[in-house]
């Protein structure tokens, strides 16, 4: 992974382990789509669960080249922060306790907790679950952020 920029004040991994969304992007016959998704930043590579009943593992399977980007955004601070990877995805066999670090980041630790109607226990998941692994060759990191108006 090359960084080609980088001028967050704060470390890329730690930037990465906020749970932010995700944007990927995909091409189906030369069209854009993107997806906003939650992610798990680990080993150098964004993780993101999926559905394989959905359109975007299918676009990857046929163009594994993606760009895909996290943003934090906050108009009352003026807070821009965003990253930006170009690379491969693929498509990878579900892994039930890698799905849940990534869920536990949005849903936090009590999985007793968890909308168990839209998030049951990852072990049960059946086989049309997924993992989509994005390794980025490029990436940018930039702070955009600005003094708001009216301070």
């Amino acid at each position: 992974m090359k960084l080609v920029e980088d001028t967050l004040d704060t470390d890329l991994d730690d930037f990465l382990a906020r749970p932010l969304f995700c944007f990927l992007a995909t091409t189906d016959d030369g069209e854009p789509r993107v997806s906003p998704l939650w992610f798990l930043w680990e080993n150098d590579a964004f993780w993101i669960v999926a559905d394989t009943e959905k359109t975007y593992p299918d676009r990857i399977r046929r163009n594994p080249s993606v760009a895909l980007a996290v943003v934090d955004f906050d108009a009352s601070t003026g807070t821009v922060q965003h990253v930006g990877a170009r690379g491969r995805a693929t498509v990878e066999p579900h892994d039930p306790a890698r799905a849940k670090r990534l869920l536990h980041r949005y849903l936090g630790p009590d999985e007793e907790q968890w909308d168990q109607s839209r998030f049951p226990d990852p072990a049960t998941w059946d086989d049309r679950m997924a993992l989509v692994r994005v390794d980025p060759e490029t990436v940018v990191a930039r702070d955009q952020s600005y003094v708001p108006s009216g301070t």
